[in-house]
């Protein structure tokens, strides 16, 4: 439901630590959302240009999703602060998706250079303007299933991905985004698949410092490096006032200005002059892609990757402001909704964004009427002003899209995976690998499949220490791991090893669970351990702190069984915690 200007209104401002449980009136802040909007809007313009041209399709089809992402999604967000658009993200999926379609309307025609080139170039149209279609069939398919899934409650389970494989997605994205945008960046053409881009990088280097070919790589190369230089020097070294104007857009300017006095020549953004020229609308083809095999595949992966994805940006933008929480459902299906209409258009797939998102914050974006204006300035730039950005190099947004790859192979990212085990890390690395060596798919199927696999070990895998001293009169049982049901054997074999008459004492500090057929066995082992003169010790204070409910009741069952409590002095404390962790893990 869109929040109209009669919501409730905010009794102060939130002090700091302060959250507000209710939703401020779309027009409480408006200042502040204005001056936001500006700046939304200044980040928004070069990257949804970069990652349209990135995407293989025309720069109108990635503004014409950052539009619809900002005032038809802005208005229905669960997330008011979340600007949604065209993602980095998502340009491996539409790029394939384009060129397989473009080339399956070819390869019939045969080799197309024996034609003339009027029925060439109408040739290569047709298929241009078929692969769009099928771009918006599968857009189309992933905003269908959004909404269901929002409509349904289902917006928490997108979020259920283990963040190894999120992470190594993001930098498999990037490996792939940096590679095939370094050739952009020379005015040279991408491979066709990523792991090609990446091993052509050379050659493009040789291409890109030789100027006596007659071609104008060496200039694209100069007008792509200004681009990285004035986007690292601004973010460093200018003050923190000037930081407000977006790193982008001034290196968008200062490459244009650059490439009109010093590289005429370098290829240039081609923008029509009428926007409705851009966009596919459904006809029976349409219909007829929805049902191929091909179509239904690219739209199921678009909705799960632009889900998680905007699920996570949702769930990291909700520590950056003290405003009203999130509604992830809401959210998914308002995304749905944009999705939906970005498809009967035939534009680029949208999700939420976080780098547009944080500067929505950062500037000051307080309702989701920042969101929306921005979204109108998109439009009124691309209808009133759409010849500027004929003036912008190719090299430029490729140069703008090589630093943005290489920042979403976040190192930070692996150091904290380390720190839960060289498992995280090579689930990482399995991911990152396969999506550059095969595609985002595979890739993503294969970090979960392992994600799973490391769970099930994780779940099942008992590490059983017994040591013996004291000519066999004690010994201590160390366990770590968890202590199910299919461990049973291997416990009860090491038990069978304790000798007779000896104090038992089993150590719980590292064990992360222990179920009740585990427990029943060391209670059934301790009675008949008793009848020979031994003892049994339980290390319950360390198992407390896992396994804690306050059921009483069970007190009776384990100290009738002969055990004793805790290591402390069998106090009721001592007692009472005894008995808690038994009924826990229950």
């Amino acid at each position: 439901m869109p929040c109209s200007a009669n919501s409730i209104q905010p009794t102060h401002e939130p002090e700091a630590g302060e959250t507000l449980t209710t939703s401020p009136g779309i027009f409480s802040f408006w200042r502040a959302d204005f001056m936001a909007s500006i700046v939304v809007f200044l980040v928004a313009l070069p990257l949804s240009m970069g990652v349209a041209v990135a995407s293989g399709v025309d720069p109108a089809r990635g503004l014409i999703t950052g539009i619809i992402g900002g005032i038809v999604v802005g208005l229905l967000a669960g997330a008011p602060l979340q600007v949604s658009g065209p993602a980095a993200g998502l340009f491996v999926i539409v790029y394939q998706l384009v060129e397989s379609q473009r080339n399956a309307f070819l390869s019939p025609h045969g080799d197309l250079s024996k034609l003339a080139d009027t029925a060439r170039q109408a040739l290569e149209s047709q298929a241009t303007e078929h692969a769009m279609l099928a771009l918006g069939a599968a857009v189309f398919l992933c905003g269908a299933v959004q909404l269901l899934s929002g409509l349904l409650k289902l917006g928490q389970w997108f979020r259920a991905v283990s963040p190894a494989v999120i992470y190594g997605m993001l930098a498999g994205i990037g490996v792939l985004i940096l590679a095939s945008q370094f050739h952009v960046m020379i005015d040279d053409a991408p491979r066709g698949r990523g792991l090609d881009n990446l091993l052509t990088i050379p050659n493009a280097i040789v291409k890109a410092v030789s100027p006596g070919t007659g071609k104008t790589h060496h200039l694209a190369a100069l007008i792509g490096v200004l681009t990285i230089v004035t986007l690292l020097a601004w973010q460093k070294l200018t003050p923190a006032k000037l930081r407000i104007v977006p790193a982008s857009l001034v290196a968008v300017i200062v490459a244009s200005v650059a490439a009109a006095l010093m590289a005429p020549g370098v290829l240039k953004i081609q923008v029509p002059t009428n926007l409705m020229d851009e966009m596919s609308f459904p006809n029976s083809t349409s219909l007829q892609l929805l049902m191929s095999p091909s179509i239904l595949t690219a739209g199921l992966v678009l909705a799960a990757i632009a889900s998680a994805e905007t699920l996570l940006c949702t769930t990291a933008l909700d520590q950056l402001h003290h405003g009203p929480r999130a509604k992830y459902d809401r959210e998914l299906a308002a995304q749905g909704v944009g999705n939906l209409l970005c498809g009967m258009l035939g534009t680029l797939p949208m999700t939420g964004v976080i780098v547009r998102s944080s500067a929505n914050v950062q500037a000051g974006g307080r309702t989701r009427l920042s969101t929306i204006l921005h979204g109108g300035w998109l439009l009124l730039f691309v209808v009133a002003l759409p010849q500027v950005m004929g003036f912008v190099p190719k090299s430029c947004l490729g140069a703008i899209l090589v630093y943005t790859g290489f920042k979403l192979v976040d190192i930070k990212a692996m150091k904290k995976l380390a720190q839960y085990g060289r498992g995280e890390l090579a689930i990482y690395a399995a991911t990152l690998t396969v999506i550059v060596a095969k595609d985002l798919l595979v890739g993503v199927l294969v970090g979960l499949a392992l994600a799973a696999a490391k769970l099930l070990y994780t779940i099942t895998h008992l590490d059983q220490d017994l040591t013996v001293a004291d000519g066999g009169r004690s010994a201590t049982l160390k366990l770590r791991g968890a202590a199910t049901f299919i461990r049973l054997p291997q416990l009860a074999m090491q038990l069978k090893q304790v000798p007779r008459g000896a104090a038992l004492h089993v150590d719980f500090e590292h064990l992360d669970y222990i179920d009740h057929a585990c427990l029943d066995l060391l209670m059934n082992w301790a009675r008949q351990h008793e009848s020979v003169g031994g003892t049994l010790h339980l290390d319950w204070d360390s198992l407390h702190a896992r396994f804690h409910t306050e059921k009483p009741r069970t007190r009776r069952h384990l100290h009738e069984g002969g055990t004793n409590g805790p290591p402390s002095n069998g106090s009721q404390p001592g007692r009472q915690r005894a008995a808690t962790v038994a009924e826990g893990a229950r």
